[in-house]
């Protein structure tokens, strides 16, 4: 029996009349401040269709925090219709944490610091959600999953929504006539129960990559991560066993570099449910302990086409590897890579990953299909236009500040004509700048670097900054195994 506030879509086709809304409807939060298009109102007339025929008993409304971390709550069947009308409540203190939940800012005051008015005694934020974004979870089949943005109650959009920023930062390149396209190379690691030591025990011992026999020892897993990933519409292409002990990796075809973010978000909490009732581990956390010298990357492809869809990093002639557009926007991703480390590699411990001779880069160049080098450009071929291969990032990242960090950089190259200099052949011994060392140092170069301000504003940028230089802090006040190794009975 469907809900009595479903309407058909399909009798207009298309405009305002695939927003079947009674009035109740339009008295809403998102109607109200006019949040939803056509799409997502044609979106949440299917989602209501199909929370009906499947018998959905409750629905995960959820955003990505600043770590790129789902927060939210679920909703059940019949709380379903008001939340797509006017959003859920949540605590706004969840955009000012840390990665160990710990609120960074004083928001027990009259002004918590944070430069935007709404935080002060944690009042309220709305999670509006994006009704495109729904899935059915594979492994729950009575659940359904809805990814969201944030606003304040009086209809302002949240500053901090990382969704947000990106969404803004690919709208201004499109008013320069580019669409940016991402394709994703996202590493892990999955451990079995922790040994008597309490570190985790790898699946594998590491050590063959891409060894077939060993992938076919964890068949099981494969498919049941295949099959989960392919039911929630993600658009994997392979699944693949990597050097180190434990180590894999999906890559998910190329596309539009805002789905490719929701994509992410929802392929990492996917996977760790996913071996969570396996019996396994699965993290995304850059180098854990058990991982002995594989550390995890996420490599992001991207790519650029004109307002006709053609590349517009393909070079005209033969000699040539990219177009003036393709080096310009190269020459900015360099220019800025010190600074935008702190979005590509925003923990502690991916630092810890920039090591020489590793497949991951210690410093900022760029090569020709060199794996070795921060930017590996590949060159156009039959298969495909050219494109660039980001090698900086962790797979902590989060995706919508990692991807929108690539478009600032890129954008400034493109309108200041930056030179991205010559290819490098020995990355890791090219007397090039080397990339951040620690976290510490790339707030240092973030604050250093105005491009980011002048993007997103200052607000934004101080207020991750704040954020990380608190986990940074932490971190260099803990006493460490290592240090009571080291001191303790030397001294």
């Amino acid at each position: 029996m469907r809900s009595v506030d479903e309407r058909p879509v399909s009798e207009a086709g298309g405009g305002s009349a695939v927003r079947p809304m009674l009035a109740s409807d339009r008295a809403g939060f998102v109607a109200r401040h006019e949040l939803w298009g056509d799409t997502e109102h044609a979106a949440a007339a299917q989602l209501r269709r199909v929370v009906d025929e499947l018998g959905i008993e409750r629905v995960r409304v959820g955003f990505a925090d600043q770590h790129g971390v789902v927060h939210g709550k679920t909703v059940t069947r019949e709380a379903l219709p008001d939340a797509l009308r006017s959003g859920i409540t949540v605590p706004s203190s969840l955009l000012l944490k840390d990665t160990a939940g710990r609120t960074v800012a004083p928001v027990f005051t009259a002004d918590p610091g944070v430069g935007v008015a709404g935080f002060a005694g944690i009042g309220d934020a709305v999670l509006v959600p994006d009704p495109t974004t729904f899935r059915v979870l594979p492994w729950s089949r009575d659940t359904g999953w809805l990814l969201s943005d944030v606003y304040f109650p009086d209809g302002r959009p949240v500053p901090f929504c990382t969704r947000s920023v990106l969404r803004a930062e690919l709208g201004r390149l499109a008013d320069r006539g580019f669409e940016l396209t991402v394709g994703v190379e996202l590493e892990f690691h999955v451990f079995g129960a922790p040994g008597p030591d309490g570190v985790p025990v790898p699946l594998s011992a590491g050590g063959q990559l891409l060894h077939e026999e060993g992938l076919d020892r964890h068949d099981e897993l494969a498919r049941a991560l295949h099959r989960g990933l392919t039911d929630l519409d993600l658009p994997v292409r392979s699944l693949e066993l990597e050097f180190g002990p434990s180590q894999f990796e999906i890559t998910l075809a190329a596309r539009d570099a805002r789905r490719a973010a929701d994509d992410v978000v929802l392929a990492r909490a996917a996977i760790r449910q996913l071996c969570r009732r396996a019996g396994l581990q699965a993290t995304f956390m850059c180098r854990p302990a058990g991982s002995t010298s594989a550390s995890t990357g996420w490599h992001l492809h991207q790519s650029l086409s004109d307002g006709t869809g053609r590349p517009a990093l393909d070079p005209a002639g033969p000699h040539e590897i990219l177009s003036p557009t393709g080096r310009h926007w190269l020459g900015g991703l360099l220019a800025h890579a010190a600074a935008g480390a702190v979005f590509c590699t925003p923990t502690v411990n991916g630092y810890k990953r920039y090591l020489p001779q590793s497949l991951a880069p210690d410093r900022v160049g760029w090569g020709i299909d060199n794996r070795g080098a921060m930017i590996r450009v590949c060159p156009a071929r039959d298969s495909g236009g050219a494109r660039l291969e980001n090698r900086a990032g962790e797979p902590a990242a989060n995706p919508y500040l990692y991807i929108a960090a690539q478009v600032v950089a890129g954008r400034d190259g493109l309108a200041c004509a930056t030179d991205p200099g010559e290819p490098l052949d020995a990355p890791y011994t090219a007397p090039a700048p080397a990339l951040p060392r620690s976290l510490g140092e790339a707030l240092d170069a973030l604050g250093a670097d105005p491009v980011f301000e002048r993007a997103w504003g200052s607000e934004v940028v101080s207020w991750f900054s704040a954020i990380k230089r608190a986990e940074f802090d932490r971190y260099l006040a803990h006493v460490s195994d290592w240090e009571q190794h080291e001191y303790f009975g030397l001294f």
